[in-house]
C-alpha cells in the first residue's frame, strides 16, 4: 500500500510541476515539494557529470516509509498443507488449494465466476483455446461481494487436474444448498446467512483464522499467493512466467520472492566446502 500511495504521489508532484511550468499554480508552493539532496553513492548507471555536477538532485519531500522487501511472509507447501488437512468443508479445501496452485490474489478468487472455470482438459467447447484446464483472472467492477483484481488486464493461469477434482467435491457440497444455486459467483455462503450470497472477504479472513487457530500457524490469504511465488522462482520458472503467473505490470514486483532462503546459503557455503576439500 505504501509503495502505490509512494507512485501516486510521485505523479501528482510531476503534474504539479507542470502546472507551475504554464503558471497555473505558484511556483513557490510546488518547490516546497521538494528538496535538495547530494548524492554521495551513485545509483547504477547513473553519471556523476564531469564537475559531479548531477549529484545534485531533488527528492520527494512527501513519502511514507515502505516496508522492507524481506518481510514478505509465505506460507511454504507443508504448511499450506496442514491447513487444508484440517479444513473440513470442500468449499474452503477448495479455496485453499486454488489459492496455492495459482497465486491469486484473495480479491481475484473471491471474483471468479463459474464461467471463468475451464477445468476440462479441451474447452473449444466453451468457446476458448486455452489447452488444459485453467481458469479465466478478470477484473469486474460489478461483483455483489465487492471483490476486484488488482491488475487491470485479464489473464489465464492453468491449474492441476487435482484442484479440477477438489472443485467438482465443492460443486457438490454446494448443490445441497438451494439457495446457492442463482448465484454465478463461484465462492459462496453455504454455512451462516445469507446463504447463497457471494462469499466476502470477511468470512474468507474469518476462515483463515480459525484454520490458523487449528494448526498454530501464522495464515493469511496472501500468504498462500506469497507461497505459490516463491515456490515458482525457486523451483526454477523463468521470471517472466512468474510475473504473468502473478499478474504482475512489473518484473520490480517479483523482487521480494527473490532472496536466498536459509537452506539455500548453508547449501552454497557447504558446496565451496566441499569443493576445497577434494
Amino acid at each position: 500500500m505504501e509503495k502505490s500511495a509512494n507512485a501516486v504521489m510521485t505523479g501528482v508532484c510531476e503534474f504539479l510541476r507542470f502546472c507551475s511550468r504554464n503558471e497555473w499554480v505558484d511556483a513557490e508552493l510546488v518547490g516546497r515539494l521538494s528538496e535538495t539532496k547530494y548524492l554521495s553513492w551513485l545509483p547504477p548507471g547513473k553519471d556523476a557529470g564531469e564537475d559531479g555536477q548531477f549529484r545534485t538532485v531533488r527528492t520527494k519531500i512527501l513519502k511514507l516509509p515502505e516496508p522492507s522487501e524481506e518481510a514478505v511472509e509465505y506460507l511454504p507447501p507443508e504448511e499450506a498443507d496442514q491447513l487444508f488437512q484440517v479444513a473440513t468443508r470442500a468449499r474452503d479445501r477448495f479455496l485453499i488449494a486454488l489459492l496455492g496452485c495459482t497465486g491469486e490474489r484473495i480479491s481475484e478468487a473471491l471474483g471468479l465466476r463459474r464461467q471463468d472455470m475451464h477445468l476440462l482438459s479441451d474447452s473449444r467447447m466453451l468457446g476458448c483455446r486455452v489447452e488444459g484446464p485453467h481458469i479465466h483472472v478478470r477484473r469486474r467492477a460489478n461483483n455483489a461481494n465487492g471483490a476486484l483484481a488488482k491488475s487491470r488486464f485479464a489473464r489465464v493461469i492453468p491449474v492441476t487436474e487435482d484442484l479440477a477434482g477438489l472443485y467438482a467435491d465443492y460443486q457438490l457440497e454446494r448443490d445441497e444448498v438451494p439457495e446457492a444455486a442463482g448465484c454465478d459467483m463461484v465462492f459462496v455462503n453455504l454455512f451462516h446467512a445469507p446463504l447463497g450470497r457471494p462469499m466476502r472477504y470477511g468470512t474468507a479472513k474469518e476462515l483463515f483464522d480459525r484454520l490458523a487457530k487449528k494448526t498454530q500457524l501464522t495464515a493469511r490469504p496472501h500468504m498462500l499467493r506469497h507461497g505459490a511465488a516463491t515456490a515458482w522462482v525457486r523451483a526454477g520458472v523463468d521470471e517472466d512466467v512468474v510475473q504473468d503467473l502473478m499478474g504482475h505490470v512489473s518484473r520490480s514486483s517479483l523482487t521480494p520472492y527473490l532472496h536466498a532462503s536459509d537452506a539455500d546459503k548453508r547449501a552454497a557455503v557447504e558446496l565451496v566446502a566441499a569443493g576445497r576439500r577434494s
